[in-house]
């Protein structure tokens, strides 16, 4: 009787610690999500007039250097990465569950199979990888899609190994054969408590790491293409990227050009995708 009352006031004050973390991550993934909605199709026309106003003169965030809103910028960005990055932290999820799960049945030979999996993936330099891949695609095909794929693809054996080591300080088989003798249906014993119970603290912070990785891994290509004037490997031509942001702060920095208002608002959405993923990863720990 104490000890299960115990249990639920632990419980109900590990939720309340969580709050303010689901609160604000989820606050910051809707910012990104209502930036990525309200995109325009194309850029406005440039107005040199305003290309040395900061937000006063343009709101919410000022022009660039040619007179347009930054807004539009930040939020063509916000679409670009949305759903690529969200996909691959989905994809790294499920290879997390699958990796677990297969510990916990004590498949020796499916286990056999993801660990080559692993050593041969993971032995991949990500970066590499990613670079031959975005050279090697039709420039029809070029996007972060397929991109965001192969980084959680290279980035899937990490997570999966992860997983398999939690499942195994739980007891792999045997706790699943405990359950198995109180009775509980294999959808019970796996998918609530394997997955939704234990495994779901490695499945969330992996998948919220990649979703990250991808963000700034789009970031990163689209800057090199921007300071050198190449095309994009992540995007149509037309669509600009927050690495046209950060690259506009750099040149107010380096020169003292009158553009740093686009250095904090591209810092402030490096930090916003930052902020969901702490928020979302503490949101997720274990009891």
């Amino acid at each position: 009787m104490v000890s299960s009352w115990l249990y639920r006031d632990c419980g109900r004050c590990l939720l309340t610690r969580r709050w303010p973390a689901v609160v604000v991550s989820g606050l910051l993934f809707s910012v990104l999500l209502v930036l990525a909605v309200m995109a325009p199709e194309f850029l406005s026309e440039p107005n040199l007039g305003l290309t040395e106003h900061g937000p006063g003169a343009v709101p919410p965030f000022g022009a660039d250097d040619r007179g347009r809103p930054l807004w539009e910028f930040a939020a063509q960005g916000a679409r670009v990465v949305a759903l690529p990055s969200v996909v691959a932290g989905v994809l790294v999820g499920l290879f997390a569950a699958v990796g677990g799960l297969v510990r916990s049945m004590e498949l020796r030979w499916a286990d056999s199979l993801i660990q080559a999996f692993g050593e041969v993936v993971g032995a991949l330099p990500r970066m590499v990888v990613v670079l031959i891949v975005a050279l090697l695609l039709p420039r029809d095909w070029r996007g972060l899609f397929p991109l965001a794929v192969v980084w959680a693809l290279l980035a899937a054996p990490g997570a999966m190994d992860e997983a398999a080591a939690v499942a195994e300080r739980l007891g792999g088989a045997r706790f699943v054969e405990a359950l198995r003798a109180h009775g509980y249906s294999m959808w019970r014993i796996f998918v609530v408590h394997v997955v939704a119970f234990n495994l779901r603290p490695v499945i969330v912070r992996q998948a919220a790491e990649v979703t990250m990785q991808v963000v700034f891994l789009e970031i990163s290509l689209s800057y090199l293409a921007t300071a050198n004037g190449d095309p994009s490997f992540t995007h149509a031509d037309s669509v600009r990227s927050w690495a046209d942001i950060l690259h506009l702060g750099y040149r107010a920095l380096a020169f003292d050009a009158p553009f740093m208002h686009a250095l904090f608002l591209g810092l402030g959405l490096v930090a916003l995708v930052a902020g969901t993923t702490i928020g979302i990863s503490r949101a997720a720990r274990a009891r």
